[in-house]
């Protein structure tokens, strides 16, 4: 694959004179840097006897080989790891948050969650549509029929609320990518050992997909913070039959749920399978505990496991009957029926949505919709494959990993599977969706911890065999390799690579700036007074939506959508202790209604 992508660019002339000129890596590094190692592995594995046939014994190295199994784990040090993991992921999230500074949200979701998060504050679901005229403040993301709410699932604006108690939205994002973190470390010790987690554990805090998104007030870290605590406990339970991590891990997957129900389900799914398999035959299939549960012990288990998960379904369905006076309907649901009706999940998506279209759909966004057919989906498949790896660490070193983790299957902790099923689990969900995703993969971001801890497991079986001199080769060649996908991720080196996570600061920031400048622009022209800003959109410009306001709109600046600026003048008068401010975003100018002056 990567003779296949890069020697055609050196062949080309023009492709050619276009690296010597710019980045001699490309704009994505994805397959240059990683040039020496294809070379160095097969001469590393001459005369090694065949790794593959025997990786399945735990690392030699006894510090780095503590795990749970032992007679006597050590605690302490594997508490001193997990937060060396944690610490490591705080400080680069907070370090990149650094680019951000003083810049508000970059993305449309994004302010539905702030104002989802600022309505929880509050102590409400919702807070009344603007009566005299509704339309004005249809904010993308966000229901306005009769009740002024976000379309999301309440699990993101619970999380975001607990970073503006300490008055830093952003904060409780830092603290998820610190936890996952965190939790990863655990989790790969229970698979396996202390190392397999400390490695997995730094991977993740250094990812450039896991830093980025955390500084995004996405739905992807909340989630990730009860999906982790779930992959940990469930685990846990399988080789310990411990009814408290039955409840935990109900916890974990209840507010993973109530985040994103999709991908809760996704993920999940293989783990439930073998769950009920084991509630019904009283055997895992993939451990062998001394001693059997009866089906009572069972099925008190199972009781563990759901309670967590009714309690998370009951929560959902309270803010349904709030918002939408259906229990069974969510905001959600009802703001694609009305707004976006093409945007509708599964196949055929335009042609199903175009049977549904009412009088308040959203034309500009809803025609961004392609159709999904079975070649769109395959595609998207790939893609999402693709910048899923990119994201998270590298495509060549997590192909190379999984290939070797596949060929190196052993019976010795078939847990291992659950973590391989899960992805592929994760990807099927997401085929009946049009759209590839934010970065080509947020879809299916929460497969990152998984694909990192398949990486670690691979490392772990390459040293378990490194008593022969061969392999102490390969093992040092593989660190190496995975050194140099860090460095392509976090260090750009001019003019030989870009770094990852820098051109993902880059893509984020340009958004963020012009929001920033709008906001700026109309402090300057209010001069501390109350405003009221008509926005009149670029419907050529999809990416970016000004109307965004506090939900009980009530903010010293309210912004407006509008489509006919001679209404500006009646509308006005509708706030009349505001300064009213028309705004047109196609050619970025604003007019002071009042002072009859433009800038």
């Amino acid at each position: 694959m990567l003779l296949w992508n890069e020697i055609p660019v050196w062949l080309n002339e023009e492709s050619q004179q276009e690296r010597f000129a710019g980045w001699l890596s490309g704009r994505e590094p994805d397959w240059l840097p990683f040039l020496p190692f294809l070379i160095l592995f097969p001469l590393c594995f001459l005369g090694g006897g065949g790794f593959l046939n025997r990786a399945s014994s735990g690392s030699k190295s006894e510090e780095w080989s503590e795990s749970p199994r032992d007679e006597k784990p050590r605690l302490v040090m594997a508490w001193g790891l997990s937060l060396v993991v944690g610490s490591v992921a705080f400080l680069m999230a907070h370090w990149t948050s650094h680019e951000f500074d003083g810049l508000p949200p970059a993305y449309h979701d994004e302010y539905s969650y702030l104002l989802q998060a600022e309505t929880f504050l509050n102590g409400k679901w919702s807070y009344p549509s603007f009566k005299e005229y509704p339309e004005l403040f249809n904010q993308m993301h966000v229901l306005n029929e009769g009740e002024f709410a976000s379309r999301y699932f309440p699990g993101t604006g619970a999380w975001i609320s607990l970073g503006m108690l300490v008055s830093n939205e952003w904060f409780a994002h830092l603290l998820a990518q610190t936890f996952a973190a965190i939790m990863i470390f655990w989790t790969g010790r229970e698979l396996a050992n202390s190392g397999t987690g400390l490695l997995a554990g730094l991977l993740f805090a250094l990812s450039p997909g896991m830093i980025l998104f955390s500084n995004l007030l996405l739905a992807h870290h909340p989630t990730l913070v009860g999906l982790t605590i779930f992959l940990w406990a469930f685990v846990r339970m399988i080789r310990t039959d411990c009814l408290t991590m039955s409840w935990v891990a109900g916890i974990g997957l209840a507010y993973s749920m109530i985040c994103r129900p999709m991908t809760a389900a996704g993920f999940g799914l293989p783990f439930g399978v073998l769950f009920v398999w084991w509630w019904i035959r009283g055997s895992w299939g993939i451990e062998n505990p001394e001693k059997p549960l009866s089906f009572r012990q069972r099925s008190f288990r199972t009781i563990g496991l759901a309670i967590p998960l009714i309690i998370g379904f009951a929560v959902v369905m309270v803010q349904n009957k709030q918002i939408t006076g259906d229990l069974c309907t969510s905001p959600y649901q009802l703001y694609t029926d009305i707004y976006t009706p093409r945007h509708v999940y599964g196949f055929n998506n335009v042609v199903r949505g175009e049977q549904a279209l009412g009088p308040k759909v959203l034309e500009n966004y809803d025609q961004w919709a392609e159709n999904l057919t079975p070649q769109l989906a395959l595609k998207n498949g790939f893609i999402r494959i693709e910048n899923s790896w990119r994201w998270t660490l590298g495509i060549i070193p997590i192909l190379a990993s999984v290939i070797i983790f596949l060929l190196t299957m052993r019976s010795d902790d078939r847990r291992w599977w659950l973590i391989f099923l899960a992805i592929v689990s994760l990807h099927v969900a997401h085929i009946p969706y049009w759209f590839s995703g934010i970065f080509g993969w947020h879809y299916v971001f929460e497969t990152g911890p998984l694909w990192i801890l398949i990486v670690a497991e691979t490392t772990r079986r390459l040293w378990s065999d490194r008593a022969m001199s061969s392999q102490r080769l390969v093992c040092v060649c593989w660190m190496l390799f995975l050194g140099t996908s860090v460095l392509v991720n976090l260090v750009t080196i001019k003019p030989v690579w870009p770094a990852t996570l820098d051109r993902g600061v880059a893509e984020v920031r340009y958004p963020r700036t012009l929001y920033s400048e709008f906001r700026e622009q109309i402090e300057d022209l209010r001069d501390q007074s109350p405003a009221i800003v008509f926005v009149i959109p670029d419907l050529s410009d999809r990416s970016m939506d000004y109307v965004t306001n506090p939900p009980s709109l009530d903010g010293p600046v309210l912004v407006a959508r509008i489509s006919d600026p001679d209404e500006v003048e009646s509308l006005a008068a509708l706030f009349p202790g505001r300064v009213p401010i028309l705004f047109d975003a196609h050619t970025r100018s604003f007019e002071m209604l009042e002072k009859g002056r433009s800038q």
